[in-house]
């Protein structure tokens, strides 16, 4: 497995070109390559790589939908579109990943331009425990959303993992 930078989803322009220039570092060394992304908000680009070099990626628009079901994310967003979704990895980097990249920790002034119109925060919860619950309730805090929490496991990604493989 070789991981590529997770702050590429802040920049999904910029994925398929990553995917693509790990690929060839990689294909010399291995008979196959498979893709762990989902589309991640590439609109398609990820696609187009996979088809013309014959790459499998993860099944899904984004990886809330490998971890919660594609079905269950739809209705989550069908119920109420103002829903911003972090995963176990969001939930721990939140300060990173959100606040620090988006200037909040600089321009808190900022929150509301970023997520006014958001109503809720669902943390689908990989392997949840009390720290992570309490990192998870700062995060909404910081944002001023209420926290909702649906227990995902892994059992999806791993299933989406050997469907890959």
């Amino acid at each position: 497995m070789v991981p590529l930078p997770p702050l590429l989803h802040n920049h999904p322009e910029r994925i398929a070109d990553a995917v693509e220039q790990a690929v060839d570092r990689l294909e010399p060394d291995y008979g196959r390559v498979a893709v762990g992304y989902a589309d991640c908000g590439s609109y398609g680009a990820l696609d187009d790589l996979c088809a013309r070099r014959g790459l499998a990626r993860l099944p899904g628009l984004h990886c809330y939908d490998v971890y919660g079901g594609a079905d269950r994310l739809a209705a989550m967003f069908e119920d109420d579109p103002g829903t911003y979704v972090l995963t176990d990895f969001l939930v721990r980097s939140f300060d990173r990943t959100v606040v620090t990249e988006l200037g909040l920790d600089r321009h808190p002034e900022l929150r509301d331009d970023y997520f006014r119109h958001y109503t809720r925060m669902v943390w689908l919860a990989q392997q949840p425990d009390d720290e992570l619950h309490r990192v998870a309730d700062r995060a909404a805090h910081r944002i001023g959303l209420p926290l909702t929490v649906v227990e995902t496991g892994t059992h999806r990604l791993e299933r989406a993992l050997e469907a890959l493989l």
